[in-house]
This record gives structure tokens, C-alpha cells and sequence, in this order.
């Protein structure tokens, strides 16, 4: 038999074998293993595969009995006297018959008992699957899911530059984009409204019980206060007192005189209605033309005092607290924070349909400036390997076990019988060419060492 082919053979037996040492399971895990035993799926293609494993392995048996028959003839010619040719004939015939029947021995140990016989170390595949199943998870958490494997192989890949290049031409950039609003409508879609509403309004008020808003505001009036900006809300508050004065004058007089004391006479209080009237027309006149007003003074005073309470003083603070909550808890207030889910819903998902839209155009306007930063900035580029090697490493290293548990486990479900013919149908043709190449690299070594005997010997 051919030294390669039977060392080969040989170390792929002892491999299977070490299995059993390397990994060993527990007699429970075994048991629970065995208890939930899978049939592999066997198809039409299996079934092409295994007739032509039938066919091979006739090939392979009539080459046997071939070389069997012209061992027998060569034999009988040397006996009956005939030339020396005979007995090189005889002797390659007899090595072939051995290299065939060491490789057919071989092989067949791989999937069950030759001849039947409970001869150790055979029928490797269907008695250690499990712990095959053990020794291939392990394998490829050790060699495929390694920290410096993953980094090497995603650093050989550039992961950055490719995606840069690929995003930068505009009929990607405009796949990649309706690919992201089908997304959004899908996930927009399934959200059931009242669960986002409930979601959103319990986070705004949780968020807004739980936050002080008295020192931001007093904050932020303090500014406006400083910049002036509180001036133009003034002038438009006293621009329309002013013009409603001037059309309602009659009213501002009537409910003066009707405030009036009933034993005053009605002239007076007609007198009085319109002093009040007229002083109460000139004061707003003179603020709204006069910019240095002192009241217009007195109210930026009343603001500024205001604003420093607000950050300040505890019991305006407390105050403005309790003012927040009340305004809170009311049902209007919770309505109205609820139904800004269904206003911004109906907006993002009109803007993912539309493909005019603002919101689709900016995606692809940034997913094609993003791409044109990747294929030409090498930082980038740098950096984006980077997040992707990290993500993969964390991936790998915090659920190795998981992933390689997923190929140990489907292993031991399967059914040991169904997966013997499964992996013999896929790799059995190629198995009996080891059988014709043993038959005739054994013929051949035989022929060699029978011509090497008889030169040494003359």
C-alpha cells in the first residue's frame, strides 16, 4: 500500500480518536444529548451522492478482485514454469491486494464495523459524533474566532476604504437609502401608537418631575433681561392695550362708574369714569412712545429681581416646583404629550415615502458625503476599521461560547445513523479513490521492492 495514502488515512483516524480524550463529556450531558436526537435531512441530492459513492465503490472492489484474479494466473504461470515475469507480475498483484484491502479496511472504519466485526477503532463516526461535534466547536472558537484572527482577517479586508468607495457612487447611496425608509416605515408600522404615546409621556413627565426648572428659567430670563430681549414683547403688549383702549373706551368707563359707591351722584361718576379713561390712555401712550419710561424701567427692575429669585431664593423656587407639577398632572397637559407622537409619526413616515423629501434628501446627500470622506480620508478610514474590529472582537470573545455551542449542539442532535450516510455520501466518492490509489501505488511498490530483491540478490 502507498506509504502517503495510508499515513494519511492513519492520521486522520488517531485525530477522531483523540476526541474522546480532549474533550470528554459527562455521562448527564451525553444522556441529554441522546435524549433530543435529530434526523438529518437526506435528499434528492444525498441520494444522487450516494449512487455515485456505489459506483466508485464498485470500481474500487473490481479493481481488488481484478488485481486478485492475475495475483492467481501469475501464480499458476510460475508454478507451470513460465518465464521470470510471472513472479514480478505476482508480486505486484500481491501488493496491490494488500494496499486495496488495508485502504477498503480504512475507510470502511470510518462509518461502521468492517464486516460486521466490533473491532476497536472502528465505526469512528457514528460512536464519537458527539465528541466530534466537542472537538469542531472547540477548533473553531480556538482557530476562527480568536481575538487576533478576527483582528488580522478585518484588517486585511479594509473595511473602511470598501465601504467608502462603495458609498461615494450615488445609485449605492440611493439603494442604501430606501433601504433605510423602508426600515423606518416597517418599524413605524409595527409601534403600536398608544404603547409610543404611553412611552413618550411617561418619559417627558419623568423627566421633567425629576428635573428643578426654576434656575434654568430664572437663567435664561436673566439674559433675555440683559440683551433687551424682553423689549419687543413689551411694545407689542403695550402697542394693543393702546389701540384696545381706543376702541373700547366706552367699556373702561362704564365699569368704572359701576364700581362707584351708589350714593355718589351718576355726573360724578361720569366725570370719574372718564379722568380714569383719559389718564389711564395717556400712561399707555406715553409708554408705548417713550422708550426710558419709568415704568418700562420698573418692569426691567421687576424682571431682573425675578430672575435672580429663580435661581435664589428657595421658597420662588419651591413655588414655581409646585407650579410645574399641578401643570403636569393636569389631563390636558398629558393629552397633549401624548398626541406629538402621532404628529411626528405621520411626518417621518410622509417623509420616508416621499423620495423628494427633505429627510431622504439629507440621508443620501450625507451617506454620499460620508463615502467621499471614506475612500479618500485615511483618519477615517483608520477609524472606522477600528469600530468595526472592536465591535467584532467584543462580539466574539463575549459569545464564543455561544457560537461555538451552536455547532456542538446541532451535531449531538443529529441522529448517528442519517449523519454516517450524510457525510459518507459527500465525501465517500473520494474515500474509494483512496482504495484505487492504494491498489495500484501498492502494486507498483510491490513491483519496485520484488525488482529491488531480485537485483540484490543476483
Amino acid at each position: 500500500m502507498c506509504a502517503i495514502t495510508d499515513g494519511a488515512i492513519t492520521e486522520r483516524v488517531e485525530w477522531m480518536e483523540r476526541t474522546t480524550t480532549t474533550s470528554p463529556r459527562t455521562s448527564s450531558d451525553t444522556a441529554a444529548a441522546a435524549s433530543h436526537r435529530t434526523m438529518t435531512v437526506f435528499g434528492p441530492a444525498d441520494e444522487q451522492r450516494r449512487r455515485g459513492v456505489r459506483r466508485m465503490k464498485l470500481t474500487a472492489t473490481a479493481l481488488l478482485v481484478f488485481v486478485a484474479v492475475v495475483y492467481v494466473l501469475a501464480k499458476a504461470a510460475q508454478h507451470a514454469g513460465a518465464g521470470a515475469w510471472a513472479g514480478y507480475v505476482a508480486a505486484a498483484s500481491e501488493a496491490g491486494m494488500v494496499g486495496a484491502l488495508a485502504d477498503w479496511f480504512a475507510v470502511t472504519a470510518l462509518f461502521r464495523h468492517p464486516l460486521g466485526l466490533p473491532i476497536p477503532h472502528t465505526a469512528i463516526i457514528p460512536t464519537k459524533k458527539d465528541q466530534l461535534g466537542v472537538s469542531l466547536g472547540e477548533f473553531v472558537g480556538e482557530n476562527f474566532l480568536s481575538e487576533d484572527v478576527v483582528r488580522q482577517r478585518l484588517r486585511a479586508v479594509g473595511i473602511g476604504s470598501r465601504l467608502g468607495a462603495w458609498l461615494a457612487r450615488p445609485e449605492h447611496a440611493d439603494r442604501v437609502t430606501e433601504e433605510l425608509a423602508t426600515a423606518l416605515r416597517g418599524a413605524l408600522t409595527v409601534l403600536r401608537d398608544a404603547d409610543v404615546q404611553a412611552v413618550v409621556g411617561e418619559a417627558i413627565t419623568r423627566r421633567a418631575a425629576a428635573q428643578e426648572i426654576a434656575p434654568g428659567l430664572g437663567t435664561l430670563l436673566e439674559k433675555i433681561v440683559a440683551d433687551g430681549g424682553h423689549r419687543r414683547a413689551v411694545d407689542l403688549v403695550v402697542s394693543r392695550a393702546h389701540d384696545w383702549l381706543v376702541l373700547h373706551g366706552d367699556s373702561v368707563m362704564d365699569a368704572v362708574q359701576g364700581g362707584a359707591p351708589g350714593w355718589t351722584p351718576k355726573f360724578v361718576d361720569r366725570k370719574v369714569g372718564e379722568r380714569v379713561y383719559k389718564e389711564l390712555l395717556r400712561f399707555v401712550t406715553e409708554m408705548r412712545d417713550m422708550p426710558s419710561h419709568p415704568a418700562r424701567g420698573a418692569l426691567d427692575r421687576f424682571l431682573t429681581d425675578f430672575a435672580a429669585d429663580l435661581q435664589t431664593d428657595g421658597d420662588t423656587r419651591a413655588r414655581v416646583e409646585r407650579l410645574k407639577s399641578e401643570v403636569l398632572g393636569r389631563g390636558e397637559v398629558q393629552d397633549l404629550i401624548a398626541s406629538a407622537w402621532s404628529a411626528v409619526r405621520s411626518m417621518i413616515v410622509a417623509a420616508a415615502e416621499d423620495e423628494r423629501s427633505e429627510l431622504r434628501l439629507r440621508v443620501r446627500a450625507s451617506l454620499l458625503s460620508l463615502g467621499n470622506r471614506l475612500a479618500g480620508d485615511a483618519r477615517t478610514q483608520g477609524k472606522v476599521d477600528r469600530w468595526v474590529e472592536g465591535a467584532a472582537v467584543y462580539v466574539v470573545t463575549t459569545y464564543r461560547k455561544e457560537i461555538t455551542s451552536l455547532i456542538t449542539d446541532t451535531v449531538a442532535s443529529w441522529d448517528a445513523e442519517h449523519t454516517t450516510r450524510k457525510i459518507e455520501a459527500h465525501i465517500g466518492r473520494d474515500l474509494q479513490f483512496i482504495r484505487i490509489n492504494g491498489t495500484v501505488v501498492g502494486s507498483l511498490a510491490g513491483l519496485l521492492i520484488y525488482t529491488v530483491t531480485r537485483v540484490l540478490g543476483a
